[in-house]
């Protein structure tokens, strides 16, 4: 083969393994859907089955960035909706509860139009269970990515409010970021920023309205109960909790080395095991 040749094959190879890395590197796109007078905006990528990630306290999806772009080249179709309060979406925020959160992301998954497995962090596993409760007919499975024990320290959940409240200081919101959210030796500082004050009284005004009975059991459907390691809502002790009380619906799986926060801490260690377990589900 001559010099230039072989020059120009290398060229070809290159950009044709340019274009098979882009072709899996599918952006997200940003649609909207209507429930009632709410709008609920949310970022969708990926094709394949439907997977919904729902964002925990006060906070949007924008971290799940890594994570759903994972769970897209695993073979899914991942939805982002964004709580009422934060980006584009918008609703009353008084006086609603889990079922109208529900009914928010309901709207999102009937505007896919499938089923979809409903993966909540942390608070969002709350919303998650209601949705799998109240609309049965559009889960596949749950998924409680870094959901808190059955009870936890008062502590952790003051951790919370002092973080909402921009009177407290950096150094006063990276302590509790430490505290309640981050394993040692990860980085709290991207978590000082995207916290929504007003949203997170919302939602736990929605908690206070909403029946536990109601939504605890998550339906009938498969559960994935995915724990952080070091996750101080979660300590080791609990970590059967739910397997003990639904039996063989919950799977139990934990990440080393992760806190609160796990899916920002270990976006594709999370994505992973999500995608390992939805692989199993028959329907």
């Amino acid at each position: 083969m001559s010099i230039k040749f072989r020059a120009v094959a290398l060229a070809v190879g290159a950009i044709a393994m340019i274009g098979v890395g882009s072709a899996h590197a599918e952006e997200a796109v940003v649609k909207s859907v209507k429930n009632g007078t709410a709008t609920i905006s949310y970022h969708a990528q990926g094709k394949g089955p439907l997977v919904l990630l729902i964002a925990s306290t006060g906070r949007g999806t924008e971290e799940f960035g890594q994570l759903a772009e994972r769970l897209a080249q695993r073979g899914y179709r991942v939805l982002r909706p964004e709580p009422r309060g934060i980006g584009g979406s918008h609703g009353p925020m008084q006086g609603v509860s889990f079922h109208d959160f529900a009914k928010d992301f309901a709207a999102v998954i009937r505007n896919e139009g499938d089923k979809a497995i409903l993966a909540g962090h942390a608070y969002g596993n709350w919303i998650a269970r209601t949705i799998a409760s109240d609309h049965p007919e559009l889960a596949r499975g749950v998924v409680l990515v870094a959901a808190g024990a059955k009870s936890w320290p008062k502590e952790l959940s003051e951790a919370i409010t002092m973080i909402n409240d921009p009177a407290s200081s950096r150094e006063q919101r990276l302590e509790g970021l430490r505290l309640a959210f981050f394993a040692q030796g990860s980085d709290p500082e991207p978590w000082l920023e995207g916290w929504n004050q007003a949203v997170t009284k919302s939602q736990r005004a929605a908690r206070k309205l909403t029946n536990r009975d109601d939504w605890w059991a998550g339906g009938t459907v498969p559960m994935l109960d995915l724990q952080g390691g070091v996750d101080p809502f979660r300590p080791a002790a609990s970590r059967n909790e739910l397997k003990q009380e639904f039996g063989d619906r919950v799977t139990v799986k934990v990440i080393d080395n992760a806190s609160h926060a796990l899916p920002a801490e270990k976006p594709i260690e999370t994505a992973n095991a999500i995608a390992d377990w939805a692989d199993t589900l028959k329907e």
